[in-house]
């Protein structure tokens, strides 16, 4: 017999909206799942036809329940479950974001220091608006 109605963070683990169910309980906690425009609690229990929203900054994502499952399923059972309704304004956001000028570091760096920032800005300055005309190699006789 088909489950009527299914805890919407184990939903959103099974059909890999988030990859553990701990980060779902957790996302759901901290108000970035909505039903209705509503927070809900991770024991929320959600039935076929409802609409979730999903915030994972920048976007939020949307989907429409069209079944339920408790237990993880494969990428290419997903579809069976769940119908993305996102709004394509959504994805335009995601993608200027991802083009919005970020400039990757190595891993375990951290934050750039004030002068790495100077030098970045300098760099990616230079790189979408040509050098300056005033960029000239210096002769070592013009050295003060």
């Amino acid at each position: 017999m088909p489950k009527e109605e299914v805890r919407i963070d184990k939903w959103l683990w099974a059909t890999r909206i988030f990859k553990t169910r701990s980060i779902a309980t957790e996302m759901c906690k901290m108000g970035r799942v909505t039903i209705e425009g509503m927070n809900v609690k991770p024991s929320r229990m959600i039935k076929i036809g409802e609409t979730i929203s999903v915030r994972k900054p920048p976007v939020t994502y949307s989907f429409q329940v069209i079944g339920l499952v408790e237990n993880r399923v494969g990428a290419k059972m997903v579809p069976n479950y769940l119908k993305n309704v996102t709004d394509p304004k959504q994805f335009e956001i995601l993608e200027m974001a991802r083009i919005g000028g970020f400039v990757k570091r190595q891993k375990g760096l951290g934050r750039p220091t004030k002068k790495e920032g100077r030098e970045i800005a300098r760099f990616t300055e230079e790189a979408f608006f040509g050098f300056d005309d005033d960029d000239e190699p210096l002769d070592d006789d013009n050295d003060v």
